[in-house]
């Protein structure tokens, strides 16, 4: 009986002796599981190594990716996330310690830009014009509704604007008038000025253009009351024959391209963007009918599309309504559409006009 426990002790104290002196490799062999974060992607195949009938069947238990398969992978060192020791932690046996949970890659929802974020990309958002007429027009096959991109011009008879409001209704861009002659200051304009880009709209200033003043005393005038915004689009300038004012003077064709282009010039030259000219059909017929090929045109065209009107004529800009109506505006305002896709808006906007 006393040597049978002795035997016992015997044994038992070898047995434990045995299990001390297995290897730490084969106790820890039991590695992490295959999931790995969406951003890491392996460099190479994943070695997978047998542990075993037992160890397969203590796994499975645990594990239930582990019941999948009959071997465990074991992935680079360098892919274990979980384990975020230094680099002498993570050599040796702890490179391949057992973690506990799988690691997860989070979640990430898309974000919205906001109108400050749009504006900082040079791409504010386009929306689509909900404008009305007071005098609507059959343009035919191609109608103001064909284009991507609406705004309207603007000045003091518009009265106080809800920009932000006028904006949701499609006007993307506007052109605010600022002066007329050589003193005269749109009394609305510094205020529509800063309200239209606090509303995130795109907007340039325009100079109506007076036959009895001399050309640089305009632009000179122009330049002192309109900031040089490199966000604002070109600036315009506004020729046509008006009956309402009192300069009756309608100098020759020769004459009127001559001080255009003394006031055009100083205006590229302060602001570094080639200016636009805005006309009427009357107008241009008398004066600029296969001049300034160069510059960018706005044309005024309310009952035919300005393909009809102006033939031959490339254009940017097309004031199609002098009548119409929006929230936003008390009364009547003048509705436009850009010359291009949306795409082609935000190019064009972005490079400045050019």
């Amino acid at each position: 009986m006393r040597l049978s426990v002795l035997s016992s002790l015997l044994i038992g104290s070898l047995a434990l002796g045995g299990c001390r002196s297995s290897s730490p490799a084969e106790v820890l062999a039991i590695t992490p599981s295959r999931d790995v974060t969406s951003s890491v992607a392996p460099s190479a195949p994943v070695p997978s190594a047998d542990v075993g009938a037992k160890a397969r069947v203590a796994v499975a238990a645990s594990n239930p990716v582990a019941r999948q398969t009959d071997t465990i992978a074991i992935p680079p060192k360098e892919q274990v996330l979980a384990w975020a020791g230094t680099p002498a932690q993570t050599t040796g046996v702890l490179a391949n310690m057992p973690v506990a949970e799988p690691v997860v890659a989070p979640t990430l929802r898309p974000t919205v830009a906001s109108e400050a974020d749009r504006a900082l990309r040079g791409r504010t958002r386009v929306y689509a014009h909900r404008f009305s007429d007071a005098k609507p027009i059959n343009f035919g096959k191609v109608t103001p509704r064909h284009y991507a991109v609406h705004g309207v011009d603007v000045s003091r008879w518009q009265g106080d604007i809800d920009w932000p409001k006028l904006r949701t209704q499609g006007a993307n861009f506007a052109y605010i008038k600022a002066t007329d002659g050589g003193d005269h200051l749109d009394p609305m304009f510094r205020t529509n000025w800063r309200k239209a880009k606090e509303a995130g709209l795109k907007r340039g200033a325009y100079h109506f253009f007076y036959w009895c003043r001399v050309a640089s005393d305009q632009a000179s005038w122009f330049i002192r009351n309109v900031p040089r915004d490199p966000d604002a689009l070109p600036p315009v300038i506004d020729v046509e024959w008006n009956g309402e004012s009192s300069c009756k003077r309608r100098p020759s064709p020769e004459k009127v391209r001559e001080k255009m282009q003394v006031f055009m010039d100083m205006l590229e030259r302060h602001y570094g963007k080639r200016p636009i000219i805005y006309t009427a059909p009357d107008f241009y017929d008398d004066n600029l009918r296969g001049a300034f090929t160069s510059y960018p045109f706005w044309l005024r065209a309310v009952a035919q599309h300005p393909s009809k009107v102006y033939p031959g004529r490339n254009w940017r800009f097309w004031q199609y309504s002098g009548s119409g109506l929006s929230q936003g505006v008390n009364g009547k305002i003048d509705l436009n559409v850009f010359h291009g896709t949306e795409e082609e808006w935000h190019r064009w906007a972005s490079n400045d006009g050019a």
